[in-house]
């Protein structure tokens, strides 16, 4: 009987979009034996500090990675959203699952949307990208710090740390907690981090065994669209220390992709809308247009290329 052992973080969303990984492959698959093996990352063990203070998302990844390289686990589950835009040397995203609500959820356990809030609400959120958005539509708000895993931020807002929260609707669905979302924040005005909503599983380069049981559950269009998300951040250099958001979706002239830039600080915003058949080539395409309107000011980019300097 084969068997496929899956790294995976310990938190109550990892465990489930695992478990759902697992469900896939099983039906994919009869006769697969499927094993967890859960582990703790520095990301979920330091709570103290911003993501952008103690390294970023890769964090998330890092004991997953050293698992795999020991031969401890085949694969590794991950929300692509904390991906860093470039893998360690050796690594290879086998499958890319349908995408979930990619949105950004409103939740507050008093106000019904977030033109709601009264002048100077606290509004929880650790990410750059979110507080440059809620800079730009609401300036007047107190903007605080929230990191945990879906419920130590409820139990924070619930407490009454806060007025409102901004989460992941694909997290909170996927946790049964669909109830607790007061509005959505969706596209066009409001951007989600690139590659929000998809789940993908990470293996090593040269398994080739491991690649062909994964292989069903790999989602083209999904695919193709974070492929064009995630090339616009790497083209500017994006990362959890920055405020990027951008959403692709498929149209009648192909893929149709939406980039912002902004400022954390003060709420500045850059937009563009792109359309094309490349993903690699748009996501080129789109980061060249927000360098053109300013993009690397508000990144601080100052000695990254220019927009000529991104290969077409």
């Amino acid at each position: 009987m084969e068997r496929l052992r899956i790294a995976t973080r310990k938190s109550p969303l990892a465990l489930w979009q695992t478990e759902h990984v697992a469900r896939r492959l099983r039906e994919a698959h009869p006769g697969l034996e499927v094993a967890l093996v859960p582990l703790s990352t520095r990301g979920d063990e330091v709570l103290d500090r911003s993501l952008a203070a103690i390294g970023g998302k890769g964090l998330f990844l890092k004991e997953l990675e050293v698992a795999m390289q020991r031969g401890e686990a085949d694969c590794a589950v991950h929300s692509l959203k904390d991906v860093p835009m470039t893998l360690e040397p050796g690594f290879a995203l086998a499958a890319i699952l349908a995408r979930g609500d990619p949105a950004d959820a409103f939740v507050s356990s008093r106000f019904e949307a977030l033109d709601a809030l009264p002048h100077g609400a606290r509004v929880g959120t650790s990410s750059l990208r979110r507080q440059a958005l809620l800079r730009a539509r609401r300036p007047d708000l107190e903007l605080r710090d929230l990191r945990g895993n879906v419920n130590t931020r409820l139990a924070r807002l619930d407490g009454g740390e806060y007025d409102a929260i901004v989460l992941a609707c694909a997290g909170l669905q996927r946790l049964g907690l669909e109830a607790r979302i007061r509005a959505r924040l969706d596209p066009p005005d409001w951007l989600p981090a690139p590659a929000q909503g998809a789940i993908a599983i990470e293996t090593r380069d040269g398994d080739a065994a491991t690649h062909r049981l994964l292989a069903p559950l790999n989602d083209a269009t999904t695919r193709r669209c974070v492929e064009a998300e995630r090339a616009m951040n790497r083209a500017l250099h994006g990362s959890c220390h920055v405020p990027v958001a951008a959403f692709a979706r498929e149209g009648g002239s192909g893929l149709e992709l939406l980039g912002l830039v902004g400022s954390a600080g003060d709420g500045r915003l850059v937009r563009v809308e792109v359309s094309g058949h490349d993903p690699d080539a748009l996501g080129r395409e789109a980061a060249r247009g927000l360098f053109a309107q300013g993009a690397g000011e508000l990144l601080g980019l100052l000695d990254l290329p220019a927009p000529g300097a991104i290969p077409g």
